[in-house]
């Protein structure tokens, strides 16, 4: 009987032992799905590939471009008590900022079903009411510039999503209206290092960014304002030894100066206000005439202008001025919780007219 008691126990250990050596083996040689982004003269690559190849569309070269959509309140929160009420969902009367995460990670994979390779999130969001900042705190960044745990959590699980999917994210590091939460000025650069070295850390190597939405709007530190932004461009470009590609943007139909566009890696426009076409096209055309221009993406992650189905509208020129475009909508007054993709609360699925239009004809446009 013991002698049984021991080969069962033998046969068990042996059996203990090879799948314990097949989980070692595995652990070692498993590594996460990972995207990389990088830049040839005018054109993006995803993981070493051109992004949309071979693809054209009403005679328009498709390949090298990067569809974007503003989805900048990703990880949205309002860390103000009195103003929190603003945001709270419709059905649980309350605001829940992991449950906005929640739902903006669900509905990624349908974004790149539709052809959308890349979208803009920002560590202190946008205007969650369309235009305009009235009290809300969101940031990122603590008055010294320390991350908030909260907050990386959820850029995390955005980021890792990312991943998974093959998508690039343009990341904001400030906005105007939320920049003043930080004390000084070492509390802005102290911001730009740790959140830096946070990416490099983790070993995201998908990610675009752009150090301020709309640098030359109301911005608190002078480093963050036009004349000297571009310090700040340097600085993530030397810590990261230029693996990361760095920018800033202008508010909307302004052309960025000499200094950025020169200091950039790709140059960032805002559609915004541009109600004719035709002025997308110049916009585009004055960049690559600047003296300071060297081949580089330039690329639309901004503009609120629609009619996908006109003869002429500015996602059309700017695909025929070879210029990546994206996508910003946020709701209307009036309008439905279904609307926008900056107003929170966000309803993060294609559900809305004005939702549908853009990601169809991104489909068309894209082939996806």
């Amino acid at each position: 009987m013991k002698l049984v008691q021991r080969k069962i126990r033998m046969k068990y250990t042996f059996t203990f032992s090879i799948l314990l050596t097949i989980i070692c083996l595995y652990s070692f040689t498993y590594k996460p799905k990972t995207t990389s982004v990088r830049i040839q003269g005018e054109q993006f690559y995803i993981n070493d590939q051109i992004t949309y190849k071979n693809r054209y569309w009403k005679g328009n070269k498709i390949e090298g471009l990067l569809f974007n959509s503003r989805m900048v309140q990703g990880i949205f929160d309002d860390l103000n008590h009195v103003t929190r009420d603003n945001f709270k969902y419709t059905d649980s009367n309350e605001w829940d900022a992991e449950r906005n995460t929640t739902e903006f990670v669900n509905a990624m994979e349908d974004w790149k079903a539709h052809g959308l390779l890349s979208f803009t999130l920002n560590l202190q969001g946008g205007s969650p009411l369309g235009y305009g900042n009235h009290g809300w705190i969101n940031s990122t960044f603590d008055s010294l510039g320390n991350l908030r745990e909260e907050y990386m959590r959820r850029l995390e699980k955005i980021l890792k999503r990312s991943n998974e999917l093959g998508m690039v994210v343009i990341l904001g590091y400030f906005y105007f209206g939320q920049d003043e939460q930080l004390k000084d000025e070492q509390a802005v650069l102290n911001a730009v290092d740790n959140i830096t070295h946070w990416i490099l850390e983790k070993g995201y190597n998908n990610v675009l960014i752009e150090i301020n939405n709309e640098c030359d709007v109301k911005y608190d530190h002078p480093i963050l304002q036009p004349q000297r932004v571009s310090e700040l461009i340097k600085r993530v470009q030397d810590i990261s030894g230029h693996k990361l590609l760095v920018s800033t943007s202008y508010s909307g139909n302004k052309i960025p100066s000499p200094e950025i566009i020169a200091s950039s890696d790709f140059v960032l426009l805002h559609g915004n206000g541009v109600k004719d076409p035709e002025r997308i096209k110049e916009m585009v055309a004055l960049v690559r005439q600047s003296e300071s221009y060297a081949p580089k993406p330039i690329l639309f992650n901004e503009d609120d202008h629609f009619d996908f189905d006109s003869e002429s509208y500015n996602l059309l020129s700017a695909t025929e001025s070879y210029a990546s475009w994206g996508y910003f909508d946020f709701r209307m007054k009036g309008e439905d919780y279904n609307s926008g993709f900056q107003s929170v609360p966000v309803d993060w699925t294609i559900s809305s007219d004005r939702k549908k239009a853009f990601f169809n004809k991104l489909k068309e446009i894209t082939g996806y």
